[in-house]
This record gives structure tokens, C-alpha cells and sequence, in this order.
């Protein structure tokens, strides 16, 4: 069964700096899979930046959806599994699930990010691999003023708070500076 390492905090708080130090600290074969995808030049220079940033020796899997399957259909995966990001998967997954901006199914948007959770989780699980998680925690600040934002904060809340049940570590970021969580029962 593999181990799970959630890393979560606000945009620019160091999550994926972080996730790359453990990775790298591991000392093991590390594969990153990216889920960011390419739309506009500025997500482009941001993708090429990352894939510059990264050790030449880490394999790259560019998977933008349906995480678990993809992983669970290789041959063999790294003893350190790092994927950059959820936010950005859960992004992917609710564009593909509901492309009608203006009318949101909400219940078939969470559907399918909870599926898409449900699967990362199930590979995860069948793995000997120590996946590192990164995503951003965005139910700290203003409620969006629009439906399509408070669907997608409430499915990556629900998103974030599945991983975290799976986790056997969370971090959370704030200012570069990681504070491991010590969840309570309830």
C-alpha cells in the first residue's frame, strides 16, 4: 500500500517548492506528473518554467485527467510519485464533466471530482510508491461572487478534504514555512 503526503496552502505559498525538497530529499527514482495544461502563452511560459526548475533525471508524466487509471495502466511507477497539482486536475476534470459555463450542473461537477479523487486514492493504494500531493487550499478567503467559482471552491474543498482523509501526512504552507498537521478524530 503506498503513503500519501498532502501538501496544501494559497497560491504562492511554497507547496510545490516544498513537495519538490521531499521528493529530491527521498534519494529514490521520483516520477512528477503534471496536470497543468497549456491554453494561453502565460500557462505555457508558467509549464516551461516548472519543467526547467525540475531535476533532468525526474520522468515526467504530463496527465491531465483520470489520474488513477493512467497511473494504474503503467508498467511501473517511481518510488516517489509527486503530483503538481490537484487544483489544476480538478480544474481539468470540471471543465470536461460540465462545459456549460453558464449553466453548472453542481451535482454532476462534484460527482465527477470525487470520482476523479476516488480514483487517485485507488492507485495511490495499490502502489508501493510514496505519492506527494500538492494543492491549494482556496476556502480561506472570499466567497466568488459568481456560480462557477463557488462550484469549483466547494468541489476542490471536497476534494482536498478526500485526500486528506487518505493522507498519512498534510501539510500545510503559509509563507514557505510547512506545518505538519496532527488531525483530531471525529
Amino acid at each position: 500500500m503506498g503513503q500519501l503526503t498532502l501538501i496544501l496552502g494559497g497560491a504562492r505559498s511554497g507547496k510545490s517548492a516544498f513537495a519538490e525538497a521531499l521528493a529530491a530529499k527521498s534519494g529514490e527514482r521520483v516520477v512528477y506528473i503534471a496536470t497543468a495544461q497549456a491554453h494561453d502563452a502565460e500557462m505555457a511560459a508558467r509549464i516551461a518554467a516548472h519543467r526547467r526548475q525540475r531535476p533532468s533525471h525526474w520522468q515526467t508524466l504530463e496527465i491531465p485527467q483520470d489520474v488513477g487509471a493512467v497511473v494504474l495502466a503503467q508498467p511501473a511507477l517511481g518510488e516517489v510519485a509527486l503530483l503538481d497539482c490537484l487544483t489544476l486536475l480538478v480544474t481539468n476534470v470540471l471543465l470536461t464533466a460540465c462545459p456549460d459555463l453558464e449553466a453548472m450542473d453542481e451535482a454532476a461537477c462534484n460527482a465527477a471530482a470525487e470520482r476523479e479523487v476516488a480514483g487517485l486514492v485507488t492507485a495511490v493504494n495499490a502502489s508501493a510508491t510514496h505519492w506527494i500531493i500538492v494543492s491549494n487550499e482556496v476556502g480561506l478567503g472570499l466567497v466568488p461572487p459568481y456560480p462557477l467559482g463557488r462550484i469549483y471552491r466547494d468541489a476542490l474543498g471536497r476534494a482536498n478534504q478526500q485526500l486528506a482523509r487518505a493522507a498519512d501526512t498534510v501539510y500545510f504552507m503559509i509563507a514557505g514555512i510547512p506545518m505538519r498537521l496532527q488531525p483530531e478524530p471525529f
